[in-house]
């Protein structure tokens, strides 16, 4: 395959892996010893280093980034295509796939109803309390008391903690993140293809708040992610959980870019 032909193009999706070593640590990415300072330490410069073959053999590919921290990687992965100018915005998207997968399963266990049926729309980033789950938003319309909304949000932002705990330090959650690696892929690809109507959560570059990151809902289409949508309504909850992803979240952005820029 020629550098920059056109199946060269279709997606480059970011494990963060150049060698063995490297590839255990990120599909493991993390045991009960490690916080997502010890990834990025691990990651930062794996993920850089990948970008900058992609920026030289396939500057036009779009990039599923799923390599923790999600929250510093992608801004890395962004300011390395800045310096090569190949930076697309639409092209460059974070897998946060996880985060709804777990709100459609915890939800749906509430509910009582099958996971596939539920629709729970989380934003912010991809770490603790980054992750916010939009309850208010949850299709189909339902409603949950308070004590179900506390438990619901912090299972969905500790879903990773909790399977680590479950494992004892033996490893994390490898089968989970790789089903839904392969969930957003391939809702990228039907997008590509010129399928409508294929939207998912992303942390994407974006205008939503005032930072210069954050996971929302995208349509993706054949260039990436085509449109990024609104928040929406929040409820008094949601607008305090939001607040508190930000300040966080906005740390962990600026890691980033600083690994870059330094």
């Amino acid at each position: 395959m020629q550098p920059n032909s056109e199946a060269s193009q279709r997606i480059a999706t970011i494990a963060a892996h150049l060698h063995p070593p490297p590839l255990q640590v990120s599909l493991n990415w993390r045991v009960r010893s490690q916080d997502r300072d010890d990834l990025f330490k691990i990651n930062a410069g794996i993920v850089r280093t990948l970008c900058e073959g992609v920026a030289k053999c396939c500057p036009r590919a779009i990039v599923n980034l799923i390599s923790n921290p999600v929250n510093s990687t992608v801004p890395i992965a962004a300011e390395v295509f800045k310096k090569a100018g190949t930076y697309d915005p639409k092209r460059l998207l974070g897998v946060t796939t996880l985060d709804v997968v777990r709100a459609n399963t915890f939800v749906a266990e509430v509910l009582g109803i099958d996971p596939r049926e539920v629709d729970v729309p989380v934003v912010g980033g991809h770490a603790g309390v980054t992750i916010l789950p939009l309850l208010s938003q949850v299709k189909p319309p339902c409603s949950f008391t308070p004590d179900e909304i506390n438990h619901l949000t912090d299972r969905i932002q500790n879903g990773g903690t909790e399977v680590v705990e479950a494992k004892a330090g033996a490893g994390s959650a490898t089968l989970s993140m790789a089903y839904a690696a392969a969930k957003f892929a391939d809702a990228c690809l039907r997008g590509m293809r010129g399928d409508a109507g294929i939207v998912e959560c992303s942390f994407v570059d974006s205008q939503v708040t005032d930072l210069p990151f954050f996971a929302i809902k995208v349509r993706l289409g054949r260039g990436g992610a085509e449109e990024v949508f609104a928040l929406g309504p929040l409820n008094e909850y949601e607008r305090a959980g939001l607040e508190k992803a930000k300040k966080e979240l906005s740390e962990s952005i600026n890691k980033g870019i600083y690994f870059i820029r330094k």
